[in-house]
């Protein structure tokens, strides 16, 4: 114990138990009683590990706080939690208690499968503050802790908890407690520079859910379905006899109404509760947690009923900033799986997944989908954090780790989409909430960043060498060859400096360099010309025939005028020619829509998004999925796993398609960073008829609805305070009226369009003119591709004159029911 009048936090230590640990060794509890006299006006206790702490005080958890201190670079920064212990004390003997695991410090983690990346073992550190009228007293974790064992008996982040209730020390976090069996605890040297209050959000329970069925499957196991799946773990409440063990596996999916587990990998995910046999049992793990919608429950005494469970949501404790919902309950479920898939991957750190043994930081994953996160969650905190994990990594081994923390045993080399997150997500977060703080914070790391790709760029400008992601997760890439999609990787890499140097160029304006403005607008300036040079023809045809290659070149500008419009009737053809198919990857995915929609295809990008076919947007929903897969095809149309050994169903980053729809079906964009002057312009289509969009920005709510009803429109918008609107309404009959400036407060339009009258298709009409109504060639194409071998190409100017019937007729082997399912499609036409 030291009195001082000033907290100093290097006086505490990090301690722990005397030996390293080995995989599935018991947490460790520590313990020491103290003394708390009368005055005391405060008290603060301040408590981290390297491990997952759960701290104590006089025998009750000191917050609902969980899964502390998260996941840092703890080789930089470990977060530091503070707590007002105040009304938990007593004057006279107390007791400060801890249990401490693995966690991801010093368990199991990455493809390796490696143990021990921060430390040998589970260790604590902790400061109690105690000031009174006229002193301050801290009691700090040292060689006086004592430190045992009790019921945790193992933990791992990815393969589970182990507790066994019988060895839980009656008392052992309360004063006068028996701890002479226990042994002193061992200081450990860890730099206390290392520190950080206040790192980012806690991690909490922020949701319960019950089960929606309890199955029988095929085999006789008992499955507990609870209708979502979650980041988390299971509540129960059992009775039963002392050493009763209840063994729970967590799954995502059930096939053959069987769980299925190839999505974990080699994580066991698996917690187990023995009973200690004292009536009603309520227990849930603490230092571990699973991506799951189902549980597999063995052991359990008697009938399992719903009421026994509860699923605890558990990811960083934002606020939800952003909402959509449509007239498709499609669209409106599609957009629920991205918010679900984003929780479940906010837990501490952006990650990938939560199930399988993986869990990581991705850079691309997040980089992609951070327009959209930024919309639908607060995320400075948790993404403000992060980035300080990213500089610090990039500081010290001279790159961006592809994720962070960094636990490879191997460098990354600087990738388009991946290592850019360090220039990117700066600049989408200083345009989301208008803090410059946001880039003057990370400019460091920015200009690293992109003066190490510069030493890279050939004599011309390009970015033609060295490994790249390219458009990661293309559909058409081969299963053991995620990166080998269809557009070239260099393509990507050089299209994606030149977007990250026009995002330098703004943000040292933004912070008053004009010089490094200059100086990365110039060097925009040479590597788009060599981008055109190597990839573009005169006319806008680029040299990967690609969705990704267009939507590049469309929404980082790297063509001139009449180059854009043909890349964009180039991409709305290739769209069209997939049926309307998913055919992007990480990089083309967030980009497609958008680039359809400045191209004059907003019609196209309709079809892309409301396609329902195997790989799209929609087909996940239409087979049950209540968060976004890492494949479209994670599963078959028969309920089963596609066998690749990267089949998540809990990844977002295939959710961005969500920050087009935000901008297009509910019609927001910022104009300015921080939503000070912004732009609403729904755009129906899609057979939408309505809908609602509402975000809270750092000014205000903005509440954006619109509705058709027959020939009627009604749009009413809500501005924020200090905010204003250039608004444009979806198809006003009147073009002087249909763009108007509003500032703060409500307003709302109703106005009359008129009714198309569509064209009959008969059997008669000309492919071209099918063709050309989008929504009408997608229907018919896919009665195409239901009969025949090959596919029908309507885009050559010999369908002015072609017909189906004379189309038919051509057709050898042709069999009345194609002729029906075309009459039929003609008839709902």
């Amino acid at each position: 114990m030291t009195t001082s009048t000033s907290i100093d936090l290097s006086s505490a230590r990090f301690i722990s138990a005397e030996h390293p640990a080995a995989e599935g060794d018991p947490a460790a509890y520590f313990r020491r009683d103290f003394t708390v006299e009368h005055g005391l006006q405060s008290a603060t206790l301040r408590v981290t590990a390297l491990g997952i702490v759960e701290p104590y005080v006089n025998g009750s958890r000191v917050s609902e706080d969980v899964l502390t201190p998260g996941w840092t670079s703890y080789h930089h920064r470990i977060a530091l939690s503070s707590y007002d212990i105040t009304d938990q004390l007593v004057v006279g003997e107390n007791a400060l208690g801890a249990v401490v695991s693995e966690g991801w410090a010093v368990g199991k983690m990455g493809f390796e499968l490696r143990r021990h990346h921060y430390a040998d073992r589970p260790s604590l550190f902790a400061q109690l503050t105690l000031v009174y009228d006229d002193r301050t007293v801290t009691i700090d974790s040292d060689a006086t802790f004592r430190v045992g064992e009790g019921a945790v008996r193992s933990a791992g982040i990815y393969d589970g908890e182990t507790y066994d209730a019988r060895l839980e020390p009656t008392g052992w976090s309360m004063p006068g407690f028996d701890d002479s069996s226990w042994k002193g605890a061992t200081e450990q040297k860890v730099d206390a520079a290392r520190l950080v209050i206040d790192a980012a959000p806690p991690i909490r329970r922020t949701q319960e859910l019950s089960p929606v069925e309890i199955i029988t499957s095929p085999s006789g196991r008992t499955i507990a379905d609870f209708g979502q799946v979650i980041t988390g773990w299971v509540r129960l409440r059992v009775r039963g006899p002392a050493g009763q063990t209840v063994t729970l596996r967590y799954a995502e999916l059930l096939t053959g109404g069987e769980p299925e587990y190839e999505t974990l990998r080699t994580a066991q995910a698996t917690d187990r509760y023995t009973l200690r046999g004292w009536g009603t049992e309520t227990w849930e793990p603490s230092f571990t947690f699973h991506g799951f919608r189902y549980v597999d429950v063995e052991g359990w005494p008697g009938e399992l009923r719903p009421s026994d469970l509860t699923a605890v949501v558990v990811h960083s404790d934002m606020t939800r900033t952003g909402w959509l919902e449509t007239s498709d309950p499609l669209l409106s479920r599609l957009h629920e799986n991205v918010v679900w898939s984003m929780r479940g991957n906010f837990v501490g750190v952006p990650t990938d997944c939560p199930q399988r043994d993986e869990r990581l930081g991705w850079t691309g994953d997040l980089h992609a989908f951070a327009p959209t996160a930024a919309f639908l969650y607060d995320v400075r905190g948790v993404l403000g954090s992060w980035l300080q994990d990213v500089a610090a990594e990039q500081q010290e081994k001279g790159y961006v780790p592809w994720y962070v923390p960094d636990i490879s045993s191997t460098p990354s080399a600087p990738t388009a989409l991946w290592s850019d997150v360090v220039v990117g997500l700066p600049w989408t977060l200083y345009w989301e909430y208008g803090d410059v703080e946001i880039l003057r914070q990370n400019w460091p790391a920015m200009s690293a960043f992109v003066d190490q790709v510069e030493a890279l760029l050939d004599p011309s400008g390009l970015w033609g060498s060295g490994f790249q992601f390219g458009d990661w997760l293309d559909p058409d890439a081969p299963a053991s060859d995620a990166s080998g999609g269809k557009t070239d990787r260099h393509l990507v890499a050089t299209a994606s400096f030149v977007k990250t140097l026009r995002q330098m160029s703004d943000a040292a304006l933004a912070l008053g360099h004009a010089d490094d403005s200059a100086r990365y607008r110039n060097l925009e300036g040479r590597v788009r010309k060599a981008f055109r040079d190597e990839y573009v023809a005169a006319s806008g045809r680029l040299v990967s025939d690609s969705a990704t290659a267009y939507a590049l070149a469309i929404c980082y500008d790297l063509l001139d005028k009449d180059q854009r419009a043909h890349a964009g009737a180039r991409l709305a053809h290739l769209v069209a020619k997939s049926g309307y198919t998913v055919s992007t990857g990480f990089v083309g995915t967030p980009l497609v829509a958008h680039a359809l929609s400045q191209t004059g295809y907003v019609d196209t990008a309709y079809l892309l998004l409301t396609e329902q076919d195997c790989p799209s947007f929609l087909y996940p929903v239409t087979q049950g999925a209540t968060t976004i897969w890492e494949r479209w095809d994670a599963v078959r149309p028969d309920g089963t796993l596609n066998s690749t050994g990267m089949t998540s169903l809990n990844h977002y980053a295939l959710g961005s398609i969500a920050d087009w729809m935000h901008q297009t079906i509910g019609g927001l964009e910022a104009l300015e960073p921080g939503y000070q002057r912004m732009r609403i312009a729904p755009r129906p289509g899609g057979g939408l008829t309505s809908a609602h969009l509402v975000h809270d920005t750092v000014r205000g709510r903005v509440d954006i609805a619109w509705e058709i009803d027959g020939g009627s429109v009604t749009v009413t918008v809500t501005v924020p305070t200090g905010a204003s609107a250039q608004v444009v309404l979806p198809d006003h009959p009147d073009s002087a009226g249909a763009e108007v400036e509003v500032m703060a407060g409500t307003h709302s339009w109703t106005y009359t369009v008129p009714v198309e009258n569509k064209e009959e298709y008969t059997f008669d009409t000309p492919l071209q003119v099918l063709a050309g109504d989008r929504a009408a060639w997608r229907t018919l194409t896919g009665v195409f591709k239901k009969h025949l071998p090959f596919p029908i190409d309507a885009s050559g100017p010999e369908a002015a004159s072609v017909t189906l019937s004379l189309l038919l007729s051509a057709i050898p082997h042709r069999t009345p029911e194609l002729e029906r399912d075309l009459r039929e499609a003609l008839v709902n036409l």
